[in-house]
């Protein structure tokens, strides 16, 4: 590898072990094998570029693993909720795997704020995760999945997985589980009932 690979390499450790706010350049030098404190101006500008840089390659390889996770999900025969519950139950597996790094990604949300680049690629993550959720949850493929199926079964789901990961990530113990959300969303279904014809 390279100097800007090793940089890459040993920002995403940095990520992982620190998180965003904690990572002082001479982390990342350390991290990736000593590389001078110089080369990362010379690759990607500044600090903040190097941990956008890092992250967006994470998040590229989260989104790849959370797919599979969610093509995946129930067994054979299992009924629609059987399958819904056993997706969520799924997904909060991968919070507890990959902590460190669904954190990382709530911390990018608001260092969005400061990075033009990094709210564009986030909310092309989001279109492209509402567009995702919405075809697996319709097991259609993409590319048969309307705007109406986006901005409503897509994002709310997106919204209930964002909403859970961050309870999960402030108190795992309390969290909801498959079976809660399940529960939860009858309950919702029942207070706004049925829809308009």
């Amino acid at each position: 590898m390279g100097n800007r690979e090793d940089l890459l390499a040993g920002a995403r450790r940095c990520l992982e072990e620190k998180g965003w706010a904690r990572t002082t350049v001479r982390d990342i030098t350390a991290a990736s094998g000593g590389v001078s404190m110089a080369a990362i101006g010379y690759h990607f500008g500044s600090r903040e570029a190097l941990l956008n840089a890092a992250l967006i390659e994470a998040i590229d390889e989260w989104g790849t693993r959370v797919g599979r996770t969610l093509s995946a999900f129930g067994q054979e025969g299992a009924t629609p909720a059987e399958r819904y519950e056993a997706m969520w139950d799924r997904i909060i597996e991968s919070f507890s795997a990959h902590r460190a790094l669904w954190l990382a990604s709530v911390e990018a949300v608001t260092q969005a704020e400061h990075s033009e680049d990094l709210r564009r690629y986030l909310a092309g993550g989001l279109a492209q995760g509402r567009l995702g959720l919405a075809a697996t949850l319709g097991e259609v493929p993409e590319d048969e999945v309307g705007d109406a199926e986006a901005r409503t079964l897509g994002a709310v789901q997106l919204a209930l997985f964002s909403g859970l990961l961050t309870q999960w990530l402030a108190d795992p113990e309390q969290a909801p589980s498959g079976a809660d959300v399940v529960a939860g969303l009858r309950a919702l279904a029942g207070l706004v009932g049925p829809g308009r014809p």
